[in-house]
Order: structure tokens, then sequence, then C-alpha cells
């Protein structure tokens, strides 16, 4: 190969690596997971424990980004440990068949300053739907952090069968809200 085309096979290469996502590590003592829905009519907000979060993101890039988040669905906390199993069951989350739930980025565009617009697939207990929603990013000192909300119907992906189906006790309508904290 000739100097000249090797110099410019590395400047292609370089520029293609600084042109992609970048891998951040998450920050899982700044990061939350959380559902929020209505009980009987009262708002109630439970956290999800356990989850992991990979993030490829360059806020020069923002549509190279990609995302993916996954739960462990037996780690939602609802306040007392009884209702925490319960959660667990089939006629719930049914973790011992389903224990993660799961999403993964297909399209991340920017929307503005320090926006986002956000398209992926959401599979819970076995379903999977195409979702959007907006989100937040700033940066924190040597992070990036990431916060929005998803809305979804429990009974689109089985969440509360049987009796459970019934919205007067459950609302069908649950806000996954999530933010999370990642750098290098």
């Amino acid at each position: 190969m000739k100097p000249k085309r090797i110099l410019l096979a590395a400047a292609l290469a370089a520029t293609a690596l600084v042109a992609a996502a970048v891998p951040l590590k998450t920050d899982v003592a700044h990061s939350s997971v959380s559902a929020v829905f209505k009980q009987m009519d009262v708002p109630v907000e439970s956290p999800f424990k356990r989850f992991s979060a990979q993030i490829d993101y360059d806020a020069a890039h923002p549509d190279k980004a990609t995302a993916r988040v996954d739960i462990d669905t037996a780690s939602m906390d609802i306040g007392t440990p009884e209702y925490n199993k319960e959660i667990a069951k089939k006629e719930w989350f049914n973790s011992a068949q389903f224990p993660k739930a799961s999403f993964v980025s297909t399209a991340i565009k920017p929307a503005g300053a320090g926006k986002l617009s956000v398209s992926g697939k959401l599979t819970i207990k076995g379903r999977t739907q195409d979702v959007s929603f907006p989100l937040s990013v700033k940066a924190q000192g040597a992070q990036q952090v990431f916060e929005g909300q998803l809305p979804i119907k429990r009974l689109a992906f089985n969440i509360g069968e049987g009796e459970w189906k019934d919205t007067s006790m459950v609302a069908d309508e649950v806000v996954i809200k999530f933010r999370v904290a990642a750098g290098q």
C-alpha cells in the first residue's frame, strides 16, 4: 500500500471512530427505574431495585446512539414483602417464566436542545410493542443524565390477569419513570 493510501485509510478509520456512539458505564447508585400507577384511585410509585442499562451515546452524534434497558421484574418494591411476592406471580409479571422486561432502541433522534426522541421495542411478559417517548439528556459533571417517562397500558402486556383485569382496583395506565446516569 502506498503511503498516501495508508494515511487516507487511517484518517477514514479515525473519522469513523469519532462519529460512532460511545459506550457509557451506568452509575446504578444515581440511576432509577420505577412504575407509577393508581391502586384504588390512589397514586403509587414503586421502584425496581435491579436493572441494567447499556447506552452508547455521543452528544455530537445523538442519531447514532443506542440503548438497552433490562429490568428484573421480581425486583419491584410495592412496599411490603407480601405484595412484592404477589407481583412476581403468574397473574402479574410471572417472573419465574419472564424474569426480565426489556427495552431496546430502534431510533434515537435529536428533538431540540437537551431533548431526544426515542423509539424502540418494549417487551414485558413475553409481549413486545413498538413504543416512542421523549427523553431529556444533560451533562452533569463527567456523566450524562437521561430522564424520561414512558406511558403504557398494563393490560396490553397481560399484567394483571384474571380478577386483576378489573381496572377499578389497579388502573390500566402505568408510567415507567427512569433516570439513568452514565459516564466513561
